[in-house]
């Protein structure tokens, strides 16, 4: 059984106040409230407790396979990320959860630095490299995502060239580029900004990009296919939603072409989902094979072949897709714990008028 209560609207500003909040009489009063809710749901606390940023549809499968394997029924609550994350702030050590399986590393990074994860055994983490897991061990990364640049190749050839996301600021760009300004992957790409650039040099760079009038759409899917059909000439995408169009229409058929920057640049941040255990959980020795599995060959293989993501163990490669591997790749230099400041991303976005 799967737990698919609906949380509260929480909204990602209200993460650094339940961060902050955490040991007051409110924050426990509401802890408890909700830890005794889903521990009833869960069956008194036996099973195993996954609190999913991930989508139910992509990653279900996965989680199945996973309770068998961790050999403990397991329950699966799936919200957003950054709800999730500011939930567990709010139940602090009250919460049910075992597990904190994230779409984006900001949750993560905003969790560990309130020290609500505990330390993973470094034999779980040892798979994976140091820049894509938190140094003192508390998260790790389950699969990559890197941003990318969709192009028309017949209206926007030169962007092949380009090594930085500064060459989109160019007048001959206006009304043509194709953005999602609510979509999580772009506010962490403006958090990036941000974190390597400081607030003044991000607030400069989309005070430029917003007088181009880039074009907003709702979804990353969307801003692909706007290009693909010729409604603009270039657009900021994740990679992974490219391969499985291409390999739908045929590549020879496709307008939209992508280009990775390859370059200590914000436009070729290489962000994760990843997961971590609750320093809460009862059950640590299950909650840590249950990260496990998901570092696993099998895993592993599922994010390759079914998502097109970046596996995140080495000698995995997608047999689906010609994505490539995450050691071919140069991107942005940060500390992926930094992109945890979502609330004054989303503050600049409204201040330059893109939110």
């Amino acid at each position: 059984m799967r737990l698919r209560r609906t949380l509260g609207a929480v909204t990602s500003a209200a993460l650094v106040a339940a961060l902050a909040a955490c040991g007051t009489d409110e924050a426990a009063d509401a802890a408890d409230a909700d830890a005794a809710t889903a521990a009833d749901a869960a069956g008194d606390g036996e099973a195993l407790v996954i609190y999913s940023g991930r989508n139910e549809d992509l990653v279900g499968p996965l989680l199945d396979d996973l309770e068998a394997a961790v050999g403990v029924p397991v329950e699966v609550r799936y919200a957003d990320s950054a709800e999730l994350a500011a939930q567990l702030a709010e139940e602090g050590d009250r919460t049910p959860a075992d597990v904190f399986f994230s779409q984006d590393a900001g949750a993560l990074g905003a969790l560990a630095k309130a020290g609500l994860l505990a330390e993973l055994p470094d034999d779980v983490t040892a798979a994976v490299r140091d820049d894509l897991k938190d140094a003192s061990g508390s998260w790790v990364a389950t699969s990559a995502r890197a941003r990318v640049l969709v192009h028309d190749a017949d209206a926007a050839p030169e962007v092949t060239g380009f090594d930085s996301v500064d060459d989109l600021l160019d007048p001959a760009y206006t009304g043509k580029i194709g953005y999602a300004p609510t979509n999580a992957s772009w506010q962490s790409f403006v958090t990036a900004l941000r974190v390597m650039r400081g607030e003044d040099g991000a607030e400069e760079w989309l005070t430029q990009f917003a007088a181009l009038e880039p074009v907003d759409y709702e979804k990353n899917g969307a801003v692909l296919q706007a290009v693909n059909d010729g409604e603009v000439a270039v657009g900021l995408i994740n990679h992974y939603y490219w391969y499985p169009l291409a390999a739908e229409l045929g590549e020879e058929s496709m307008n939209a072409q992508i280009h990775f920057l390859d370059a200590d640049d914000p436009g070729a941040l290489i962000n994760v989902a990843g997961a971590g255990t609750l320093a809460a959980s009862d059950q640590p020795d299950a909650a840590a094979a249950a990260v496990a599995y998901l570092l696993s060959e099998d895993a592993q293989q599922y994010f390759a072949d079914e998502t097109a993501e970046l596996p995140v163990v080495e000698g995995v490669t997608s047999t689906v897709y010609d994505v490539g591997s995450l050691d071919e790749m140069t991107g942005a230099r940060l500390d992926l714990n930094d992109l945890d400041s979502l609330p004054e991303t989303q503050a600049l976005l409204e201040k330059v008028g893109l939110l």
